[in-house]
């Protein structure tokens, strides 16, 4: 896979990828709305000595992508200075195989940041670790407080249709309880990524 300029052209710009969103945009939309940015933050990503292309690998199903691209959306809008394009994962293989998490999962979103030549500068895959490790101890502590959810490792679809109800409403709570710390995690992450190998 080698990024250029004639192949990143041919990405959506991110509101052309929200546009042919076929689900989840108010989620997406609604994350947009909770992005909550530091005004050091905005500082840092308008300080960068010249705009970033970013490459985004996306899918609209993918709660990853709902929950962070969003984020770095916003960023680009406020700040001007990262060009985004996103290009689907399922139709762009050969962009996701030199991305892959740990070497084998095919984890989105990934951004990946380029300077003006094309030169890759550095890359982010899915989510912050912090997020993650913050989201399993609480979802431990729903299953531990709720022994009707039965183990939770054990098949959801095999739960009875009101209670994989009830558990789906509180694990979406629970993102949502979290979504203001994931937020300026992946701002934070960003941040200390672009600011580290744009200088």
């Amino acid at each position: 896979m080698t990024m250029d300029r004639a192949r990143f052209e041919q990405g959506l710009t991110y509101d052309g990828y929200k546009a042919q969103m076929t689900r989840n945009l108010d989620r997406v939309e609604e994350n947009e709305r909770r992005v909550e940015l530091r005004p050091e933050d905005l500082a840092a990503f308008r300080g960068l000595p010249r705009q970033l292309n970013v490459v985004v690998l996306a899918e609209d199903w993918c709660g990853d992508v709902i929950a962070n691209l969003p984020v770095l959306g916003r960023l680009a809008q406020e700040s001007g200075r990262l060009n985004i394009r996103v290009f689907l994962r399922d139709q762009n293989d050969d962009i996701m195989q030199r991305y892959l998490n740990q070497g084998k999962y095919k984890s989105i979103p990934v951004f990946v940041f380029f300077d003006e030549g094309f030169r890759e500068l550095g890359h982010w895959i899915e989510r912050p670790a912090s997020v993650t490790e913050l989201r399993a101890r609480r979802r431990s502590d729903i299953f531990a407080a709720h022994p009707e959810f039965g183990a939770p490792d054990a098949p959801v679809d095999q739960l009875p249709e009101d209670v994989r109800g009830r558990l789906q409403s509180e694990l979406q709570k629970m993102r949502d309880d979290t979504a203001s710390f994931a937020n300026a995690e992946v701002v934070r992450e960003i941040r200390d990524l672009v600011t580290r190998v744009a200088a």
